[in-house]
């Protein structure tokens, strides 16, 4: 009875990490070129729109109109431009895809619900969608094979 116990006790607490763990040896063994320059672009991407939000006030101010009254509004601009700067640049090199990818969705649902709660821009509506998918797709699939995470795991 203790032995089915203990075992059902380690089960549970490989949980996530065993999910995790499988993701990454599913990821490792599925790699392609394509997806690690869909991250890299990606990361590229975020990167370029966190600059963007550093260095144009004006129009962050106009697209975060539509969260100016809600509590914490001015946190919300805080966050965004270095998660993007930050988020960006590890996704690039496939280090902590994962995390960095976690720390867009809040961003990216802001960006789809700016268009339902503000003005309507398509285009902006559509890149933040696909963008979305893609941090989705990350988050999941993880850094892959051709990562700064692969290369400091095969370190150990």
């Amino acid at each position: 009875m203790s032995l089915k116990m203990s075992t059902l006790i380690g089960s549970q607490k490989l949980g996530v990490m065993g999910t995790v763990k499988n993701l990454n040896k599913w990821a490792n063994a599925h790699t392609y070129y394509p997806l690690d320059l869909l991250r890299v672009a990606f990361g590229v991407f975020l990167f370029i729109k966190g600059v963007e939000f550093m260095t144009n006030h004006e129009q962050m101010m106009v697209m975060a109109a539509p969260f100016e009254d809600m509590p914490g509004g001015m946190i919300i601009l805080h966050y965004i431009a270095p998660a993007h700067f930050v988020g960006g640049f590890l996704i690039v090199v496939g280090l902590l895809t994962r995390w960095a990818s976690i720390a867009q969705i809040p961003i990216l649902l802001g960006a789809i619900l700016t268009n339902f709660l503000g003005e309507m821009n398509t285009t902006n509506l559509i890149l933040a969608i696909v963008a979305f998918l893609v941090c989705v797709f990350f988050i999941v699939y993880g850094s892959g094979k051709h990562s700064a995470d692969y290369y400091l795991k095969m370190q150990k």
